[in-house]
């Protein structure tokens, strides 16, 4: 009975040691992707070691690509959801805003991106952005609703601002310090203050695509 016993021990021992982590694919553009930096300093592998320090076991990859919009995260977004990809990052339109791409196109593409996450039973995080005003108040109100609109009308997981963590505060002027000299993309620091902002809403997805919500 004792060697019954043992084997039914080992062979569950066995079992959680071979769990696998819950897998996160990033789609976005060289924000994502982690531009001017270091690898380790990226937001990918910030990101990671954040969930970690969390308890999370999860592995991320990273599928940021540098001048990346909309339409590109639509063109490769199925060899993104290989079989391994539990849940995804969506963090697009940065490029679109730059090229003033018409929302309607823009809003077209992720929701290209969500039904393919849908169809691949894959959760997803939205993460939002906001247009600047130059391109005048129609445009920024129709490009800033398009990413809660989708969220709401999917039921997806919502972030409103992949920048939150660098919000001014009232002095805009110290957003410079969390800046690479482009006044684009973040800098180690920055990226490390995005992450402390975003991840309880990764580690969300995390839990959730994992089933433990």
């Amino acid at each position: 009975m004792r060697k019954v016993l043992m084997s039914v021990l080992f062979a569950c021992c066995g079992f959680a040691a071979t769990a696998e982590p819950v897998v996160i694919a990033a789609l976005g553009d060289s924000l994502t992707q982690g531009y001017g930096l270091p690898e380790q300093d990226g937001f990918v592998p910030q990101l990671d070691r954040w969930l970690k320090d969390q308890g999370a076991d999860v592995r991320l990859i990273n599928a940021g690509v540098s001048g990346d919009t909309t339409a590109g995260g639509a063109a490769r977004v199925d060899w993104t959801l290989t079989p391994e990809v539990d849940g995804m990052i969506v963090a697009l339109g940065g490029n679109d805003l730059l090229r003033g791409i018409d929302p309607a196109v823009s809003r077209a593409n992720l929701e290209t991106i969500v039904n393919s996450a849908r169809e691949a039973d894959v959760d997803v995080l939205l993460v939002g952005m906001q247009a600047p005003g130059n391109y005048g108040p129609d445009y920024k109100q129709a490009f800033d609703a398009m990413y809660p609109d989708l969220a709401g009308e999917y039921q997806l997981l919502f972030a409103e601002s992949f920048f939150e963590g660098l919000q001014p505060n009232g002095d805009p002027n110290a957003v410079r310090q969390y800046m690479q000299p482009d006044g684009i993309h973040p800098n180690k620091k920055g990226v490390a203050r995005i992450v402390e902002a975003l991840g309880p809403s990764v580690l969300e997805l995390v839990n959730l695509s994992a089933g433990q919500d």
